[in-house]
């Protein structure tokens, strides 16, 4: 297979015959906990923390089921290095309490989306940039002169970050339709969040569990996405 692909194969082999039934299984954890977890945001249940940190290492339950079916071994690498360190995003106050848990979660995410970057481009191109992605770059644009004046001290963290996260929804488009799809779902919960975080009084209660409703559905589309599309590429 050559990662330059720019269009994708046929599938072949074991992929026309879709989804194995362990590969399904595999994400049935995630799925429940997920619904359970945004369902204690809206019903505000002591639940909600716990619930939290399991999303990510459930996620990654996929991932290890595909996992000997997946060449290079730097996809897997890369997918779970991005699983991982958004769990440290996530529990960034739980597991530094002393830390600056904003500043840590930037960091966090932002190597996250690094690694996804990377995956989209080197593994997961399957056609060019559309001409859509361009919207990418208006929201940056727009979420800057609209919540830069609100950060403080933190904008040029906040610029940074924000161009990781528009860089993995516009790389996310040049894979699968599913993962970008994702991508974008990725995008608007950080946005929602980012309101939140830097707009308190602004919005309703409900964009709490909307926050990590989108996020994750995309979280979940995106590893689902590049799962599927190099097991179409690959046949395996």
């Amino acid at each position: 297979m050559s990662a330059a692909s720019s269009t994708p194969q046929r599938p072949s082999g074991t992929a026309r015959q879709g989804i194995r039934p362990l590969d399904a299984i595999a994400w049935v954890p995630y799925i429940v906990l997920a619904v359970v977890h945004v369902w204690a945001l809206a019903s505000d249940s002591p639940i909600a923390a716990p619930t939290k940190l399991t999303l990510m290492p459930l996620l990654a339950i996929p991932v290890l089921a595909a996992a000997p079916r997946l060449r290079p071994r730097t996809i897997v690498a890369l997918l779970l290095g991005a699983l991982l360190f958004s769990w440290l995003g996530d529990g960034a106050g739980a597991f530094f309490p002393g830390g600056p848990e904003l500043p840590l979660m930037l960091l966090f995410f932002g190597v996250a989306h690094i690694g996804y970057i990377v995956l989209f481009l080197r593994f997961a191109r399957m056609r060019r940039m559309p001409w859509w992605a361009l919207v990418y770059v208006a929201w940056w644009v727009g979420m800057m002169l609209f919540l830069g004046p609100h950060t403080g001290g933190l904008i040029f963290a906040v610029a940074a970050y924000g161009l990781v996260l528009a860089g993995t929804a516009a790389t996310a488009a040049r894979s699968h339709p599913i993962v970008a799809v994702g991508g974008a779902f990725f995008l608007a919960s950080d946005s929602i969040l980012a309101l939140r975080l830097f707009l308190p009084d602004g919005l309703p209660d409900w964009t709490s569990p909307a926050v990590m409703l989108t996020y994750t559905i995309g979280q979940g589309l995106i590893v689902w996405g590049v799962l599927r599309a190099l097991g179409r590429r690959t046949g395996r």
